[in-house]
């Protein structure tokens, strides 16, 4: 699906990230925030992020049933294309014609969670209504201690890899920790010339390598937002990955390519290893269908820490909503167990909600499973592992790039490992 491939893409860049490059829209849709219908019912403007026409029967019928549950609420749906929401969004809560719920990300509604334009929830929502959700899916929609938004759907990396390669190379488990992988990436080298796998050092695209710092116990900041990752821990990471691309275990286009290339290379076979969402699976099995074939999964590589990511999409509801009751109450019946399972199964992603994740769907591979099937269950176990990894914080892509370009430079043997974290920690630091 178009969209999730989109979604996805946007989790692994701000990680999920999200952060792509947002295509400038020339305004935006005439909202009608707090509008009282004709017969005096409150209307809830409902801004999604293209789901349109994959999901137009479900949001018509999940509306339809809210709206005859709650006959004093009208709900009108606005769905948005993917490349404008950025722009329309910022243009609207800047006019105070925002939507009163809107499909955002964390980290880009954190963007504006610091300007103060979401409703803060921890005084509008009870304390079992919030242990609805997963405690660190929670959190992540959180600023300086407040709550801005409301879990929705997630998904976490898994790591698929290629059974064929690995039997070439002698290999017969696939790395769960990134001291495994090097070790796998040596022997791939060495028997069969491929690769074990690629990430990106392109400072504007995904965010894989820098929460892969997190994973092995780096912490990236303080709470006064300055440098922290300037400690023995920080260099043994950036020496991790200097060392894999000196030795030349990572391809060179890791400088030049962003996380695209990664499925390239993974679909030609020239990678063992592509990190990825269970649902990529089936593009695969269309694109490339002799590397589905040979495809399993594993659960997420990660460092000592045993951190896992996961990418997270929520609501938020504009401070300046008229209708800030109707806003919530329709906010908590989409992310509710029910409907977040149905949207799970429909969307092949994960629901943000206890009871829900655990649903046989979640937990038990069906008779004559598929990879995906497999993959699923998988993606689910290790969410009790899963949190955002780089949570929602001022700037982070300007710290990504600063880590990214010290990082390369390193690579470029340009600098030592400790005069690249010394760089890079006093570049932030004067930024903050």
């Amino acid at each position: 699906m178009s969209w999730i491939r989109n979604w996805k893409r946007l989790g692994l860049l701000l990680l999920f990230s999200f952060t792509l490059t947002w295509v400038v829209s020339c305004s935006a849709p005439s909202s009608n925030t707090g509008q009282q219908v004709a017969s005096g019912n409150s209307e809830v403007e409902f801004w999604t992020m293209q789901l349109q026409p994959q999901f137009t029967d479900y949001f018509n019928q999940l509306i339809a049933t809210f709206e005859k549950e709650n006959p004093s609420i009208k709900v009108r749906w606005v769905d948005v294309p993917w490349a404008d929401m950025e722009r329309k969004i910022l243009t609207a809560v800047s006019a105070k014609t925002a939507p009163d719920v809107v499909n955002l990300n964390p980290n880009f509604a954190s963007q504006l969670a610091e300007r103060n334009a979401w409703l803060e929830l921890d005084s509008k929502t009870t304390p079992e209504q919030r242990q609805q959700y997963l405690p660190n899916i929670w959190k992540a929609s959180t600023l300086n201690g407040k709550s801005f938004g409301i879990p929705w759907y997630l998904t976490t990396r898994v790591a698929i890899y290629n059974t064929n390669l690995f039997k070439q190379a002698g290999i017969n488990n696939p790395p769960a920790t990134y001291a495994e992988l090097a070790q796998t990436a040596r022997q791939l080298k060495e028997k069969t010339g491929k690769y074990a796998f690629f990430t990106t050092v392109v400072p504007e695209d995904s965010a894989e390598l820098l929460e892969s710092f997190v994973q092995m116990g780096v912490q990236l900041t303080d709470a006064e937002g300055k440098a922290a990752f300037n400690t023995p821990q920080g260099k043994a990471a950036f020496q991790y990955w200097v060392d894999l691309y000196k030795n030349g275990l990572m391809p060179k286009e890791a400088l030049t390519e962003g996380h695209r290339h990664a499925i390239d290379l993974y679909q030609r076979g020239d990678t063992a290893i592509l990190a990825s969402g269970a649902e990529f699976l089936n593009t695969i099995a269309k694109n490339a269908p002799t590397i589905a074939q040979a495809s399993a999964t594993a659960p997420q590589i990660t460092g000592e820490t045993g951190k896992k990511n996961v990418a997270v999409m929520n609501l938020v509801i504009p401070r300046d909503t008229d209708v800030p009751d109707a806003a919530l109450k329709f906010a908590l019946f989409v992310t509710n167990d029910n409907n977040q399972l149905a949207f799970a199964k429909a969307a092949n992603v994960l629901p943000s909600t206890v009871k829900a994740l655990q649903d046989p769907y979640f937990t038990t591979q069906p008779a004559n499973a598929t990879p995906v099937d497999r993959a699923r269950v998988v993606s689910a176990q290790q969410m009790k592992d899963a949190e955002v990894l780089i949570p929602a914080m001022k700037d982070v892509k300007r710290l990504q790039k600063v880590v990214y370009d010290n990082l390369q430079a390193a690579m470029l043997g340009q600098k030592t490992v400790d005069q690249a974290v010394n760089d890079a920690a006093q570049e932030w630091n004067q930024q903050v």
